[in-house]
């Protein structure tokens, strides 16, 4: 099995609805929460569906 590990920065920003992120190196990669706690899940669950749906010459 071929483990590939990968640092994607993610922005996570507040406003009056709660929190939102998203990953300027995966175009289209973003979400939303209530606290900081469930926004890092979900952005974190993004981030593994999106690299899921990439070929391997797009994880190049």
């Amino acid at each position: 099995m071929n483990n590939k590990y990968y640092q994607i920065s993610a922005i996570i920003e507040k406003d009056e609805y709660g929190y939102y992120a998203y990953c300027p190196q995966l175009e289209g990669c973003q979400s939303q929460g209530d606290s900081l706690e469930e926004i890092k899940a979900n952005i974190q669950e993004a981030i593994e569906l999106y690299l899921s749906t990439l070929t391997e010459k797009e994880k190049l």
